[in-house]
């Protein structure tokens, strides 16, 4: 009996041997486009049923990879704003299936949303936002110009630099530690007509993607965040115009195909006017004055075939401002990218990246006997390499390399005539930045999900130059010179990553995460300048590299058929090697700004609330954050703690939109958050007949409150019609609150021993008009 069941135990595990091996995994390929455009589709999913359920997300090119058993699947294919394809497959060899997606109700979808319904819940990812760049024109704006980056200032943990600022601060870092890419290249200032509006047209724009913590390890060079953007690929059906008349601005898009359905070009232009009505007034100090940006999408694609698709897009805009005998500003940003799409196996998805990048500024000063001009730049040449293997469902890795050769000129400063500023230049520096990185997203079980991964990143100095180096008072110890490519001094770095997600039932989950990121590339600002001399400069033997570590934790729930959208979470992040100037520091006065830095710490926590209405029509969402933001450097502040100027207690936003009908639209916007941080006269007191003011504590006063409420209406042409059109109108600031933009201290011309405070604002209530078109 024994032996019978020796051989019967035997005979089971050979027909599981055999039946394991019968049940052979096949992998499905393919891309997913839109039916009218061709455009590739990012972040919409793909799912396989039978058994148990696998899912895939398209990734930044539009392309996807799900593998299961064989056999007949049940097989899904969704996307905001898209009908949802379901049809049955009989799964019996690898293949490819692309999707075409049609679009449909749209007017239902939030602005501001996930990738899919349930992302809220089941994403790994924390501190994760995208932008519905296809509903951002129900938002109210100033001056009725569609503004990606006043959009996502509308989310918690994602603040408004000032009034008129298209900067922003995400979770304690300042604005240079938010790396902005579009397309690849990064953007060094991504600010028209002095950061009233943003350098991006939403327009060319087809996904918008911020990363507020946990950041994917493919990501580095910036302390708080990354912003991604990506340009419309091209209309690769049909021909397409369409633009926009505004009140100080007008734009235009053309989409034309190369090749039906493998290739397309896509050119959008956009540009102010506000110069043209200077030319009508008969007074020579008005019409001499020059006020203009412009900027220029370009982007073309071609798939050569299944396994291979080239991209080129480029980036070019300028703004101008001069006034008579004042002051004058001319910058701008030009950006390049080539890439190349590669599908090696059914596995292995690579892309390759050459980019340029380059910003650069001149500023004139105009008045009499301080005349002087300021030149700068900043110059990137970037190779990038990405790989993506798709292990199996359960695992998805990705690698690659990137090397950037950074150069930048600080700025050289000239004189004309008499002049009472000294001339004074910056020499260039070099510098060779390199990263790998390596992470995996790893499906442990249907509710754990983890992301970890690790990026080394290194920065390399290099000559030509005459390098210093200056002790704790900014005095010289050490000056070498070095030649052409010599290696002045190295920074390596590693940088791990981690993040989960943990599915309590199907509507709730809590996520944590950790994440290390290094800055070589700095953003110096010297708030006394009386013209925005700010300077970019790199690691040296005195400017170490930035380190933040950030850990943060949340909860994540649905409501109501995934109606409503809620979140919470709590952050903490500590800084190191953070940057200022002496208080008194004068960059027009010598060629060592080096000698002037100090280094300190920083530290930055808070809690951040979501809660948004997804379906209906009426939806929006509340976001609301409480943080702290820190510094702590040695001399400054007697040594203390003080908050740094992007410090605020309290951020709240509101938005709201509803749509009774087809035709109209209407939307509010309501915004409030803590005046920043910032250091005013305790008192003053008089010396040979000037007035002198002290301080006492650094950043230890407030600006005011700042809040204002915004509404708009959009009405749509009759549907059906190949020309489209619309207005849109528009009231910014309804209640016409008075914002501080800069507040002032100036002695009482009655009695000098009284002072007088006097805010300066920038804006009252605009109301404002826009017509849209399209064909």
């Amino acid at each position: 009996m024994r032996n019978t069941y020796r051989v019967l135990l035997l005979l089971l595990l050979i027909a599981q041997f055999q039946f394991s091996f019968a049940q052979i995994k096949r992998t499905i390929i393919g891309n997913i486009t839109d039916s009218k455009t061709g455009e590739t589709l990012i972040g919409a999913s793909v799912k396989l049923t039978i058994g148990s359920t696998a899912i895939a997300m398209t990734n930044s090119y539009g392309f996807y990879v799900i593998s299961a058993l064989e056999g007949v699947h049940d097989i899904s294919v969704s996307f905001i704003g898209y009908k949802t394809i379901t049809r049955q497959l009989s799964l019996s060899k690898d293949m490819r299936l692309n999707f075409v997606l049609e679009p449909g109700n749209q007017l239902d979808e939030v602005v501001i949303s996930g990738v899919k319904s349930n992302d809220n819940v089941g994403s790994p990812q924390m501190g994760l936002q995208k932008i519905n760049t296809s509903e951002i024109n129900n938002l109210p704006m100033l001056l009725g110009e569609r503004d990606v980056m006043k959009a996502l200032q509308l989310l918690p943990g994602i603040k408004l630099a000032g009034e008129g600022n298209s900067g922003f601060y995400i979770r304690g870092g300042s604005t240079d530690q938010n790396l902005i890419l579009l397309d690849e290249a990064p953007v060094y200032n991504a600010s028209h007509l002095l950061g009233f509006f943003s350098t991006f047209n939403s327009d060319a724009i087809k996904d918008v993607t911020v990363y507020k913590g946990g950041m994917p390890a493919q990501y580095g060079g910036r302390l708080s965040s990354v912003l991604d953007i990506r340009m419309n690929d091209g209309n690769r059906k049909e021909n397409t115009l369409e633009g926009g008349i505004g009140l100080i601005s007008s734009r235009l898009k053309v989409e034309v195909p190369i090749v039906k359905d493998k290739g397309s070009f896509m050119i959008s232009a956009r540009r102010t006017y506000a110069d043209a009505f200077f030319k009508l007034s008969a007074n020579p100090s008005v019409n001499r004055n020059t006020l203009y940006f412009y900027d220029l999408n370009a982007k073309a694609n071609y798939k050569i075939d299944d396994k291979n698709t080239l991209f080129l897009s480029g980036y070019f805009g300028r703004d101008k401002l001069n006034l008579v005998r004042l002051f004058g500003f001319d910058w701008g940003n030009a950006t390049v990218t080539l890439r190349w799409n590669h599908l090696y196996s059914s596995r292995l998805f690579s892309n390759t990246s050459l980019i340029y990048s380059k910003y650069n500024y001149i500023i004139h000063n105009l008045i009499e006997d301080s005349n002087y001009e300021v030149n700068s730049f900043i110059r990137d040449f970037n190779l990038k390499q990405d790989f993506e293997y798709n292990i199996s469902n359960q695992h998805k890795l990705k690698f690659g390399l990137n090397g950037i050769y950074h150069t930048i000129a600080p700025g050289t400063m000239t004189t004309t005539g008499a002049s009472s500023v000294n001339p004074v230049t910056y020499e260039k520096r070099k510098g060779l930045e390199l990263a790998g990185y390596v992470t995996d997203e790893w499906t442990a079980s249907e509710k754990l999900k983890i992301v970890y991964g690790l990026r080394l990143s290194s920065f390399s100095l290099l000559g030509p130059g005459n390098f210093k180096t200056y002790n704790a008072d900014g005095d010289i110890t050490q000056a070498r010179s070095y030649g052409s490519g010599e290696f002045v001094k190295n920074y390596i770095n590693p940088e791990p990553r981690f993040s989960a997600s943990y599915r309590l039932n199907r509507n709730s989950s809590i996520k944590t995460s950790y994440t290390r990121n290094t800055q070589n590339i700095h953003l110096m600002s010297n708030s006394t300048s009386t013209s925005p001399t700010d300077l970019y400069i790199m690691n040296s033997n005195n400017v170490k590299p930035e380190i933040a570590d950030q850990v943060s934790m949340g909860y994540f729930r649905n409501f109501k058929e995934d109606q409503f959208e809620f979140s919470a979470e709590i952050y903490y992040k500590w800084m190191q090697n953070q940057i200022e100037y002496r208080n008194g520091t004068d960059l027009r006065e010598k060629d060592n700004v080096e000698a002037d830095l100090l280094y300190g710490d920083g530290r930055a926590y808070g809690i951040e609330l979501f809660l948004k209405k997804r379906f209906g029509k009426f939806n929006g969402w509340i976001g609301y954050t409480f943080s702290r933001t820190e510094r702590q450097f040695d001399a400054l502040n007697a040594g203390r703690w003080f908050y740094a100027k992007q410090d605020r207690t309290h951020d709240i936003s509101l938005a709201g939109i509803y749509k009774p009908g087809l035709r109209w639209t209407f939307s509010t916007v309501f915004v409030y958050n803590t005046g920043n941080a910032v250091t005013y006269p305790s008192g003053k007191y008089q010396v040979n007949g000037r007035t002198v003011f002290y301080y006492t504590d650094k950043n230890g006063y407030r600006t005011p409150a700042y809040h204002r409420l915004d509404v708009s209406a959009t009405l749509e042409g009759k549907p059906g019609k190949r020309f489209q059109s619309s207005w849109t109108f528009g009231i910014y600031n309804l209640y016409n609150r008075q914002n501080a933009f800069a507040i002032n201290f100036k002695d009482d011309p009655n009695d000098v021993t009284k002072t007088e405070v006097v805010r300066t604002t920038l804006f009252g209530i605009i109301p404002s008009a826009t017509w849209n078109f399209k064909f």
